[in-house]
């Protein structure tokens, strides 16, 4: 049997260009969800960004060109009822994770932290693309955030270490059962954001010293980085089931624990 010509002919370039589509960012308001909104919007779509918090566009103009909605992902019937009201989209990015502060280390008192952990990230992220792919469009795409520990695990880390091995899991998963839907997930390193707004200024100013003298890269980390790539993986419609590390070569170097 021969090969048509046609059969031959590879499809046009694909483009950076997301004009019409309709983008939904679960934890788009802040940090490094933030990033991907603006990344998005810059391409030309419509950006919806939803998370716990309620930002005021007096306050915060940077979420000005987007729709905003209220969500906690770690309550399924908020989910459901979110995509539901937000029907059609093009492309789902799941950034939102845990806000309380538990990291859930693996001899904790008790085990609060890690099913807090996993019941945010993991099932918050199962969450809503279960709720999001009936509405997806068959070549729109899911886009999980996960972190560098997935891959190099770090003492008293174990809750987070294992939830994000267990999204990077979800997403080859999915790309498997919900194809030509494409599913993928994100693995930054060190962002610059308002996460590491815990250490004080001298600390600060010492970590991101250590990124730019260790990191491959020479330089740190920023939300726009992370944004970039989910444009990529937006658009590029022959990469599904694979892991996108945005990390400046973190993962090749010991560099702070």
């Amino acid at each position: 049997m021969t090969t048509s010509q046609n059969e031959l002919k590879p499809p046009h370039s694909p483009t950076h260009d997301l004009t019409g589509q309709h983008v939904v960012v679960v934890g788009g308001k802040t940090g490094i969800g933030l990033g991907m909104a603006l990344a998005a919007y810059a391409a030309g779509a419509r950006v919806t960004v939803a998370s716990r918090r309620t930002a005021s566009i007096a306050d915060h103009s940077e979420l000005a060109p987007f729709e905003q909605l209220v969500l906690d992902i770690s309550d399924e019937d908020a989910v459901r009822a979110t995509f539901n009201a937000i029907g059609s989209l093009d492309h789902l990015l799941v950034a939102a994770g845990p806000t309380d502060g538990s990291w859930g280390a693996f001899m904790d008192e008790d085990m609060r932290g890690v099913r807090s952990y996993l019941n945010s990230k993991f099932l918050g992220s199962w969450a809503c693309a279960r709720y999001a792919a009936p509405n997806l469009s068959s070549n729109g795409s899911i886009t999980f955030l996960t972190g560098g520990i997935a891959a190099r695990s770090k003492i008293g880390m174990t809750a987070v270490t294992s939830t994000f091995a267990a999204v990077e899991a979800l997403a080859r998963s999915l790309a498997l059962e919900l194809g030509p839907i494409r599913v993928n997930a994100i693995r930054p390193g060190f962002i610059d954001t308002d996460l590491w707004n815990f250490l004080s200024p001298t600390d600060a100013a010492d970590v991101r010293e250590k990124v730019r003298a260790n990191f491959p890269a020479r330089r740190i980390g920023y939300p726009a980085d992370v944004g970039h790539a989910a444009v990529f993986l937006m658009t590029n419609p022959y990469v599904t089931g694979t892991v996108l590390e945005v990390s400046g070569g973190e993962t090749l170097v010991d560099w702070l624990f």
